[in-house]
């Protein structure tokens, strides 16, 4: 709390979009592990309407078994050559899964408004702190362009690309506004090394933010695997999804890889305790908590089953772990002195 108190107007915008997003994650998890992508088939509309029904009597059937939006998904789940009827689109509808995706849609609202606010402060205040202008810029426009992509999302009926794409926009978004909050400081916050120190702890939480980066975006293709298992195997047990996973090398790829990011991680607690002459900040101890909550979900999601719960706080912990860790690089990137 006093860390945001401190902060001045323009860093409490940028922070309340960094919350936004990450908050905008979470959200789509549970949207992903229910299943609930397609539970708004259209867009921008929800099921023809900007507000979506809690009923199939409030649907215009006889309108809706024409529109190819409805049309691809009924054969995405019942083969390319079936035929969408009235009965076979009341039987699609699924109340809890429309408006769990309309509520993810509208969690999204925050986040653009919260990017417009930004830019506008930084336009009105801020123009001859250029770097600060053009990041606002470009995070309004990470924001419209993730808009399209989730529109496409839609429209592609959850196309594989499309979801990992989307989620990679996301780290790129969540990466700038941290950036933001750190540089709209008026004297951005650095770290203190030992002599010589700095460009290898630096060098160390350099690799390990790519290896969370690359681990993040397999993560993303392994849950586009739960995605169509939720689908295939809907009737079966979550703990016997494992197998089916196990069938698939990214999915063994990711698995093995974490202890990768656990070795690292460890490594990059060791270096940067001694660097700093044991003075650690929040930063690292949430970076190295982070790292691992993230392999005991890991271990609970491979040994024990897919659970909804699990995979939600899997991949919500994912987005505060860039963030931590992001923001300690480039504090670490500006030592304060020897």
């Amino acid at each position: 709390m006093s860390q945001a108190m401190k902060m001045n107007n323009f860093q409490k915008i940028a922070f309340f979009c960094v919350l936004s997003l990450i908050g905008l994650i979470f959200v789509g998890a549970v949207v992903r592990v229910t299943g609930a992508g397609m539970g708004c088939p259209d867009w921008p509309k929800c099921w023809g309407k900007y507000i979506p029904p809690s009923s199939i009597e409030g649907i215009d059937v006889d309108k809706l078994v024409t529109n190819e939006a409805f049309i691809r998904e009924y054969r995405s789940v019942a083969g390319e050559d079936a035929v969408l009827t009235a009965d076979a689109l009341r039987e699609m509808f699924n109340p809890r899964h429309t408006w769990t995706e309309y509520l993810n849609r509208l969690s999204s609202s925050p986040l653009a408004f919260g990017s417009i606010a930004l830019l506008a402060y930084a336009q009105l205040f801020l123009r001859k702190r250029k770097k600060l202008l053009i990041g606002a810029y470009g995070a309004v426009f990470l924001v419209a362009l993730n808009a399209v992509i989730g529109m496409l999302v839609v429209k592609t009926g959850l196309h594989e690309g499309v979801i990992t794409l989307h989620m990679i926009l996301a780290i790129m978004l969540l990466c700038l506004l941290v950036f933001l909050v750190w540089r709209g400081a008026e004297r951005p916050k650095g770290l203190e090394f030992t002599n010589g120190k700095q460009k290898l702890v630096f060098g160390l939480g350099l690799g390990l933010f790519i290896l969370i980066v690359v681990e993040g975006v397999m993560g993303s293709q392994v849950r586009e695997l739960t995605d169509a298992l939720l689908k295939s195997h809907k009737n079966e047990v979550r703990s016997e999804w494992s197998a089916e996973l196990e069938q698939a090398a990214v999915y063994l790829v990711h698995r093995s890889f974490s202890w990768v990011i656990a070795a690292g991680g460890l490594v990059f607690f060791w270096f940067n305790w001694t660097a700093t002459k044991r003075r650690f900040t929040w930063i690292e101890g949430a970076v190295v908590g982070i790292i691992i909550a993230q392999m005991i979900l890991g271990l609970v999601l491979a040994q024990v089953g897919v659970l909804p719960v699990v995979q939600v706080l899997h991949i919500g912990l994912s987005s505060i772990l860039v963030s931590c860790l992001f923001y300690w690089l480039l504090c670490a990137g500006r030592k304060q002195s020897s």
